[in-house]
Formats: C-alpha cells, sequence, structure tokens
C-alpha cells in the first residue's frame, strides 16, 4: 500500500474498517450506515469501496464486505484487535506489571524491599497512563 494510500485510512474511512475488524463478519452497506449512524447508505458505500480500492476490504457476491487485510498505520500500531476489542497494547503491559506489583506484596508482605516496590509501582503508573493516554487520544 502506498503512502498516499495509507493516508487516506482516516476519519470516517478509519471508522468503517474499525467496524469491520471489531465485527469479524462481512457486513452490508446498510449495517455499516446505521451502526456507524451514517446520514445515508451512500456513505457507507463511498468509504467502503475506499477501503476495497485500498485492498484491504473485499467485496462478496452478496455485496457484503470483509477486511482482507489487517494494516498496522498511525494510531492502529498502538491497538491490538482481541475478540472483537480494540485494546491499546500498553494495557497488557499494564496488567502485567500490576500482577507483578500485586504478586510481590503479597509474597513479601513483612519484609519489602524499597527499591522493588519504587521499581514496579512507577513501571505500573507509566503503563497504566500510557494506555489510558492512548485510548482517549484514538481517532475513531
Amino acid at each position: 500500500m502506498s503512502r498516499e494510500e495509507l493516508y487516506d485510512l482516516r476519519g470516517k474511512t478509519l471508522q468503517v474498517y474499525l467496524l469491520l475488524l471489531r465485527k469479524g463478519k462481512p457486513l452490508g452497506v446498510r449495517e455499516v450506515q446505521r451502526e456507524l449512524k451514517f446520514s445515508s447508505p451512500s456513505i457507507a458505500h463511498h468509504h467502503l469501496e475506499k477501503l476495497k480500492d485500498m485492498k484491504i476490504v473485499v467485496k462478496d457476491e452478496t455485496g457484503r464486505y470483509s477486511v482482507s487485510e489487517k494494516v498496522d498505520v498511525g494510531i492502529l500500531k498502538m491497538f491490538i484487535v482481541i475478540g472483537g476489542r480494540i485494546l491499546p497494547r500498553f494495557f497488557f503491559y499494564a496488567i502485567f506489571f500490576t500482577s507483578l506489583f500485586t504478586l510481590y506484596i503479597l509474597n513479601h508482605f513483612p519484609n519489602l524491599d524499597l527499591y522493588a516496590l519504587t521499581f514496579s509501582s512507577i513501571s505500573m503508573t507509566i503503563t497504566w497512563y500510557e494506555a489510558i493516554k492512548v485510548w482517549r487520544h484514538r481517532e475513531w
């Protein structure tokens, strides 16, 4: 995909692409229109065709569209799609550091080391901050 095409993956086109990713099944023009609350089906059709021209969406014989290629561009590089949910990558790091912090406290409660507490709490705080920041500043 060219740089110019990647630039087109923003705004409503990005919203349509993300909807197709989240649903994980083929959708028709009217389904996309209703789901994204577009004022007319022609807007949904325009963006679906744009994605088809970019070769990241395919249209089947019944006129329904589905994702043919997952593209990680721009803000999408910061997210993972799992079970129809789009989650920030930092979310998993935050859970990891929070788990380590909790396990450390539970296993070493009477004899806690200040350095271990400081390192793990800073790591946990930074990753949660980044996960929330990315989630709030998404483009869709």
